[in-house]
This record gives C-alpha cells, structure tokens and sequence, in this order.
C-alpha cells in the first residue's frame, strides 16, 4: 500500500494502482514503491539493497528515487517515473532470470554429444530388443522387452542434460541471494580464471585508501 496525493487529498492505494505521473509520500520507516523523481522534502535513503553500500544518500528535490529502497528519517513526495517493470529492481530480477536461462558454452557441447549420443541409444535399445526376438523364441518379447528397457536406463544421457543446466541455475540463483549478479551462464563458467578482482567500494571494503 502506498499514499498517493489527489486534488482530494492523500488516499492509501494498492501498489498496482500506481501509474507514471502521480505524486507519493513516502514517510520514515517506509519502503519505495517505484522508481521517481523527489519533487518536495528531503530525506536520507538506504540504497544498499541495489548499491551494497549500507551509507545513507541524501534526497532532496530532483534526485532520484528507486523501488525497494528504504526511507529512513525524512518525509518527501516524489513523482512516479518507472512502475511495474519497469523501475530498476524490476530489470535487476529479470537479469538473473535471463541469466539463469542462458547457456554456457560447455553446455553447448553437452548438447551436440546428447544429440547424436540420444538416438544412438534409441537405436541399440531397438536393435537389443529385435536380436533377443529372433534369438529366443520362447520368451523373446519379454527379454527383450526387458534389455530394452535396461539399455535405456543405464545409457540415459541424464547427467549430460541436466547436470549443467541445474548447476547453473543453482549457481546464480545463490549469487543473487547473496548480491551477486551474473551477466550470464558463460561469466559464471569463465569466473575459474579470475585472479585479480577490483573493487570500487572505498570506505565500506577498505580503510579509506
């Protein structure tokens, strides 16, 4: 619920009823619920949620505002910009999102040996099948049936498919928990090599210099 002021006053509305334009106020204690410009008042906001930087910033007329922060002392009303998603958090989730369904490039070549490897294995199952059929000519289609089956089970590429796929998924999924975001699968598969990372938190990771 967020406070939206009308030529009638203040009214209490859903989020969803927000549209560009209209003005919000935004008490202490409260989150933003989109992103906007500060048109009265001013205040200090935690913006470490989409910064990592816990340091309050102060807002006052013209800056910018953005959802899912968090209003500390002040009061303000600021005009809504982005809703929906479209404000900055919105694109955030959808980055991991996109990230988390992007291939790396092992998983390509995991692809090419599962496309020629799944109907090589089709094709021994049918051929088990056929051979315990003309060989066996009492109990054929159950053996055969039987192997078939088995060659399948035992032959299925399923460490090939799924393994990587899911390792990826859970690899960003936890990174982004964390705040860490991941371009893509192929960032999180190249990151093996990383031996320098650079860091522009001055103050907050380090001592200042």
């Amino acid at each position: 619920m967020v406070t939206i002021v009308t030529q009638d006053g203040e009214r209490i509305s859903p989020i969803s009823e927000i549209r560009p334009g209209n003005m919000i106020v935004v008490k202490p204690g409260e989150r933003i619920a989109v992103d906007g410009v500060v048109a009265e008042g001013n205040s200090f906001v935690d913006e470490g949620m989409l910064t990592g930087e816990p340091i309050p910033v102060r807002k006052q007329k013209g800056d910018q505002v953005y959802a899912g922060t968090y209003n500390q002392k002040g009061v303000f009303r600021f005009y809504a910009d982005k809703v929906g998603q479209d404000t900055l958090l919105a694109q955030i989730i959808r980055l991991v999102q996109d990230a988390q369904g992007s291939k790396a490039p092992v998983q390509k070549l995991v692809d090419k040996i599962a496309s020629i490897f799944v109907p090589v294995i089709l094709l021994i199952s049918v051929v088990t099948f056929i051979a315990w059929v003309l060989l066996d000519t009492e109990n054929g289609i159950t053996h055969g049936l039987l192997a078939m089956v088995t060659v399948l089970i035992i032959a299925c590429p399923c460490a090939l498919g799924l393994a990587t796929p899911t390792a990826i998924m859970v690899g960003i999924g936890k990174g982004a928990e964390q705040g860490i975001l991941i371009k893509d699968a192929e960032s999180l598969e190249v990151a093996k090599n990383v031996n320098a990372v650079v860091l522009d938190k001055t103050g907050t990771l380090t001592e200042g210099h």
